[in-house]
């Protein structure tokens, strides 16, 4: 068998967190959903050897985006682009990730699940 790809995804991670361009954003803050998508470049010696040195660990990729979201921003692409950043220089088996970062309830007149950022990065 060839493993033609191996992906690994974090669903609906929720954060408060502040960012915005309006004062009030920052000052109040505002419910977050991140989903991440993660190809990975060679996972064979998680997929056929059981070990972790074949893949990503997702409690580590958890702790880096949770540090970034409590980083305030102005813009949820800017958000989008530290967390990228972080994950290509942290995690030497990525290849290829998809960020999407969402204010739940953005500031706007408008009935919405909410509005997202998502950028897709290569190594």
């Amino acid at each position: 068998m060839h493993l033609q790809s191996t992906e690994i995804l974090l669903r609906d991670l929720r954060f408060y967190a502040r960012h915005g361009v309006l004062e009030q954003e920052r000052t109040v803050g505002n419910a977050y959903t991140v989903n991440l998508t993660l190809r990975l470049s060679d996972a064979g010696a998680a997929v056929f050897d059981d070990r972790l040195d074949g893949t990503i660990s997702y409690a580590e990729v958890y702790a880096l985006v949770r540090e970034e979201m409590h980083t305030p921003s102005s813009l949820l692409e800017h958000v989008a682009g530290r967390i990228l950043r972080r994950l290509f220089e942290t995690f030497d088996l990525l290849e290829h990730a998809v960020v999407e970062v969402c204010k739940d309830n953005p500031p706007m007149s408008a009935h919405t699940a909410g509005c997202c950022a998502r950028l897709t990065a290569t190594r």
